[in-house]
């Protein structure tokens, strides 16, 4: 098992603390269909369940991925990271997340006996910064935007082992076991449907639909504030990014954007944009239902009933990943 370059193909150690290739390019997993990463370290993970409802006449299967233990689907990524890291001996790492990773790692860090340092934006939810001081991680607070952290949180890892959910293969190793459970519960949808800001949820769901052998199409949602993808995929110019309810994808350079783009087309997908007081709505709509999430989910819920606007074809599999629980505001 072991990284290689997507572009020059040059072999890397995962233990290192080289994150990308020399050549600049990003990392990918190479692993033996007989190899497995251990999981000596776990908090209890569940099959999230899949619930149905009738949101403006559009049947929609919900995957109610904030019942992950730290209350995200980015729990996925970080056991698979934290359980190969503990596994390679590593003893502390950094990340950077504006809340719903970092709160992942910092718990599992926390079983494992890893020492973790959380970068994140200043201006990050307090509930999010309660959740991971809870896990006794070191958080370091960036002025600035989401990718003034990014940047410096490179600077740390120059020393400290970057357990990154963008750079990090073994991140969309965990998250792509959304598809597989999608799988046993609904089948192949016909369409999923998923916020996108770093797409640890696109990317990890593509990989697990193309091992399955069949791919739905993936609609990819961002906030009409920050929509770095929408802008590249429908080949229009940038657009000046303002702030937005949905933090968790407020990312203005996502690294593996000409990845997420190449895995939409790869679909037969798109990727839309939504505006905040749409994400609102739809948030208030599950709430209506008993189901509480955060901003981000509700992005993904508004993307599907604007993508299917007008249109009651109950024969459509449509699946909506929740993303991570309102508690955390």
């Amino acid at each position: 098992m072991h990284f290689y370059c997507s572009d020059c193909k040059k072999v890397y150690p995962i233990s290192g603390l080289a994150y990308q290739c020399e050549c600049g390019g990003l990392f990918k997993l190479y692993k033996a269909k007989e190899e497995a990463i251990p999981k000596t370290v776990s908090l209890g993970e569940v099959v999230t369940p899949v619930v149905k409802r009738k949101l403006e006449n559009i049947e929609v299967n919900l995957k109610l991925d904030y019942m992950n233990p730290t209350g995200s689907f980015k729990d996925r990524g970080a056991l698979v990271t934290i359980n190969m890291l503990k596994e390679l001996g590593i003893t502390e790492v950094v990340e950077d997340s504006s809340g719903n990773a970092g709160a992942a790692f910092a718990g599992y860090c926390a079983a494992a006996g890893i020492t973790c340092n959380i970068y994140l934006p200043e201006n990050t939810s307090a509930g999010k910064i309660k959740q991971i001081s809870a896990y006794k991680a070191n958080i370091v607070k960036i002025p600035g935007t989401r990718d003034d952290v990014a940047a410096a949180t490179l600077k740390a890892a120059a020393k400290t082992y970057y357990a990154s959910h963008v750079y990090n293969p073994l991140f969309f190793e965990g998250t792509k076991s959304l598809a597989y459970e999608i799988y046993e519960q609904v089948g192949i949808p016909d369409y999923i449907v998923v916020p996108a800001g770093n797409g640890t949820m696109l990317l990890g769901v593509y990989i697990g639909f193309k091992e399955l052998g069949k791919l739905p199409r993936i609609i990819a949602v961002q906030s009409e504030n920050c929509a770095p993808v929408y802008s590249k995929f429908k080949n229009q110019p940038y657009k000046e990014i303002t702030p937005t309810v949905a933090e968790g994808i407020a990312v203005g350079k996502p690294r593996r954007i000409d990845e997420m783009i190449a895995a939409v087309k790869d679909s037969n997908g798109d990727v839309i944009t939504v505006d905040d007081e749409k994400v609102i709505q739809a948030q208030q709509m599950l709430g209506n239902m008993g189901i509480y999430v955060e901003a981000t989910a509700g992005v993904a819920v508004a993307g599907m009933l604007h993508y299917f606007q007008g249109q009651s074809d109950n024969k459509l599999t449509i699946v909506v990943p929740l993303t991570g629980t309102g508690l955390k505001k």
